[in-house]
């Protein structure tokens, strides 16, 4: 399956080739790395409005993109176990394989997250666990949309919307200012929703190696190892953070 792409979102924007992809996360990484340097002799960026309004902005299309995957894969009548993509272009099979590419998109988007981090002078948050899950995310969901746009990758997308809701939430509270630190206690919590989240994910894709789905292999296998890696460098955050730090 891996070896044809999709006929359906291959003239997508950023979707024909792998090339897009590669130069935005190379230019990602010359922001990162020369980022801190063209900022050392200036004033850290306040960005607050700005700050308001992309967090609010990825909040709604955060809840848009949960509300189409969770919808469209209950009138396509989608298994929860074993769901294989959906080829063809009919009406719910094209929604899923839209709101797949949305979604993808969005991991473009959200590479602005670290870019405003910098301008802020913030480098403490850029750290290699940002880096890594917000550069591979947008390889991840290329080859997703370009190769399997829907079937159980629907599930992932969903889950990370609906995590990515209260993830954005909390940031436009945060963005506010000092004021509203007392309103977020629940940071905490939030690590604990994704942290679940990837707990779910390893579980639902590695399920359907041990069974027979007309789903790629490769696809799972790819999913549950990244998801694993995620799992490690996110108990590590945790524990940083919230046990060794409270120490």
């Amino acid at each position: 399956v891996f070896c044809f792409s999709d006929p359906r979102t291959d003239p997508w924007p950023l979707v024909y080739s792998p090339l897009p992809v590669t130069l935005l996360f190379a230019f990602y990484l010359f922001v990162v790395a020369l980022g801190p340097f063209c900022m050392r002799q200036r004033k850290a960026l306040k960005l607050r409005g700005l700050l308001i309004a992309y967090n609010l902005a990825m909040m709604t299309l955060s809840s848009y993109m949960f509300y189409e995957f969770l919808v469209t894969s209950i009138l396509d009548n989608y298994s929860y176990l074993c769901q294989p993509v959906d080829y063809s272009r009919s009406e719910l099979g094209m929604r899923m394989a839209r709101v797949c590419w949305w979604f993808f998109f969005s991991k473009v988007i959200e590479l602005l997250d670290t870019v405003f981090f910098i301008l802020r002078k913030k480098q403490e948050q850029v750290t290699f666990l940002h880096v890594y899950h917000h550069g591979t995310m947008l390889f991840n969901w290329w080859s997703g949309v370009k190769y399997v746009p829907g079937g159980q990758a629907f599930f992932i997308g969903m889950l990370n919307s609906f995590v990515h809701i209260f993830m954005y939430g909390y940031y436009a509270l945060a963005s506010l200012g000092p004021q509203m630190h007392r309103y977020l206690w629940w940071k905490r919590y939030l690590t604990i929703m994704q942290l679940c989240q990837f707990v779910a994910i390893a579980a639902h894709s590695s399920y359907n190696l041990f069974t027979e789905c007309p789903f790629p292999d490769g696809f799972n296998i790819a999913v549950f190892l990244y998801i694993l890696s995620l799992i490690v460098l996110f108990l590590h955050f945790y524990y940083r953070t919230y046990i060794r730090g409270k120490r």
